[in-house]
């Protein structure tokens, strides 16, 4: 989103996700690959680009 200049609304808009899972997102917590791979196909990135696999 930074990259690109966009604010939270418009890649809510863009994307079609909802409003909990843009939330979750924001606080870093789980969300389904579908909406990984919403992301990526709307923003034109790949999936490290969006996430990264954190081992606890």
């Amino acid at each position: 989103m930074i990259d690109k200049g966009m604010k939270k609304s418009e890649l809510r808009e863009l994307t079609g996700i909802g409003t909990n899972t843009l939330a979750k997102l924001s606080k870093n917590q789980p969300v389904s690959m579908e909406v990984l791979m919403k992301l990526c196909e709307k923003l034109e990135c790949d999936i490290s680009d969006v996430c990264e696999f954190v081992k606890k």
